[in-house]
């Protein structure tokens, strides 16, 4: 920390003096340094992408030996649970992936000291709006909402560090399946499997997961150049003991390993310690791959992971949305010096016409400005999956919830067309939130919008 950084010549009001001590040293090197002081520093892409690959905290690929579950070491006071048992993979050689690493920078205007605090405070906040015990269940669907696995998971969250050095920490532990090699006298306790996320901090969720969060509605969506994470859940969520490192194991569909798309949609629920974490997967070729959802509940972890109560038939995922919604939005720039760009009164009426097709009709009216805008779309319905003209799908899934992004990324890339994704939760009957993902042309997420809106 700073201590070793002051014995290399680093202090208060001083500039670096690692190249003169140790002339050898890399650029990377140096630049790492000037990260782990907390510094504020323009890195090149080129070398962001090397950063990217070493900076890796000594504890995320840490082993320990496997033990027993123990549902009473979730203590809510210390939030990182001390005899969770888990499994390392057999497949030693292969490194675990991550969901927090990226390739990617964006490239942002210069910031002054003035914004500093307000930085601090929004990474603050996002750190003490996740903390604690979370007991959940992660949910893969396909493209049309079809349940394809669910798997028992508990997340303990906490954190470490003042000012500009806080980092989050996360540990996700993910119930394994009894193995196909037991034997019917062995023991048939569960067994978990622990994964280390990378710690999140000022430098990652600024210059990697390109943050648009809201504090006081308690949303945020992220994003992230691999589905690494989201991988091992499924590898050892439904494999477990038997996942000998294959590229395709049968019986689970994995995510590309270079997808072009990962987002993270986070609302929190307004009547519940509950909240829903939603993933877009989208493929090489902008098409989207999966849709994967964890549903949790903050507590000690000894209550029943939440779920979605049942699957309902398709013909009623659309009816709870249909109707008219009004309520406000509004839009900040994505990173965590991000300010709010506009606010708005919005109308979004959805309802069949009576030819059977589905009709969207969107009213926007800026409350700066007091400019009215109005979108309307039409589209068809196939089961759980609805198709507006120009594009843009809507992928209804059970407990209120639906997906919508573009059919086709590459179209809107070789247009030069900006594109969105979007993720809605319908928690009780009148109320409904909505969290929008805007990317410009070369694929960075340049904006997000929330929406609270109430059915009349």
């Amino acid at each position: 920390g700073k201590g070793l950084l002051s014995s290399f010549g680093v202090g208060s009001g001083q500039s670096l003096k690692l190249r003169s001590k140790f002339p050898r040293l890399s650029d990377k090197i140096i630049h790492l340094w000037w990260v782990l002081a907390g510094r504020n520093v323009r890195i090149p892409s080129v070398m962001a992408t090397a950063m990217s690959a070493i900076f890796v905290p000594p504890t995320s690929l840490a082993c320990s030996n496997t033990r027993r579950i123990n549902l009473s070491s979730w203590n809510e006071k210390l939030f990182i649970p001390q005899n969770f048992p888990f499994r390392t993979p057999k497949y030693q050689s292969r490194k675990s992936p991550s969901c927090s690493g990226t390739n990617g920078t964006v490239v942002q205007g210069d910031r002054n000291t003035i914004e500093l605090p307000i930085s601090i405070d929004a990474l603050d906040s996002f750190i003490r709006l996740n903390l604690g015990n979370w007991t959940g269940s992660f949910h893969q669907f396909d493209g049309h909402g079809n349940l394809m696995h669910k798997i028992t998971t508990k997340l303990a969250v906490g954190s470490y560090g003042e000012g500009e050095l806080m980092s989050l920490l996360q540990t996700l532990y993910i119930k394994q399946p009894p193995s196909t090699t037991s034997f019917s006298g062995d023991d048939c306790e569960s067994e978990w499997f622990e994964y280390k996320i990378k710690e999140t901090n000022m430098f990652t969720v600024d210059k990697y997961q390109q943050i648009g969060f809201f504090p006081k509605e308690k949303a945020y969506a992220l994003r992230y150049q691999t589905a690494g994470m989201l991988e091992t859940v499924l590898r050892q969520g439904v494999l477990g003991e038997d996942d000998i490192g294959e590229e395709s194991p049968r019986n689970v569909k994995l995510p590309s390993k270079r997808p072009s798309i990962v987002c993270e949609n986070c609302l929190y629920s307004l009547e519940k310690d509950r909240r829903v974490r939603a993933f877009h997967i989208m493929d090489p070729k902008g098409i989207l791959e999966m849709i994967l959802v964890f549903l949790e509940e903050r507590g000690n972890g000894e209550a029943i992971p939440p779920s979605f109560d049942n699957l309902k038939e398709d013909t009623e995922r659309i009816l709870p949305h249909l109707g008219t919604w009004k309520g406000h939005s509004r839009t900040t720039r994505t990173g965590v010096y991000g300010a709010t760009i506009s606010e708005a009164n919005t109308t979004a009426v959805l309802e069949f016409d009576k030819d059977g097709q589905l009709v969207q009709d969107i009213t926007s009216t800026s409350g700066a400005t007091n400019i009215t805008t109005n979108v309307h779309w039409t589209g068809t319905m196939s089961k759980n999956l609805v198709t507006f003209d120009g594009g843009f799908q809507l992928t209804l899934l059970p407990g209120g919830i639906y997906m919508g992004y573009p059919s086709d990324v590459a179209k809107n890339v070789q247009e030069s067309t900006a594109f969105h994704v979007e993720f809605c939760w319908l928690e009780s009957p009148g109320k409904r939130q909505r969290l929008i993902r805007t990317y410009d042309v070369e694929g960075f997420a340049v904006s997000s919008t929330y929406f609270i809106e109430s059915k009349v």
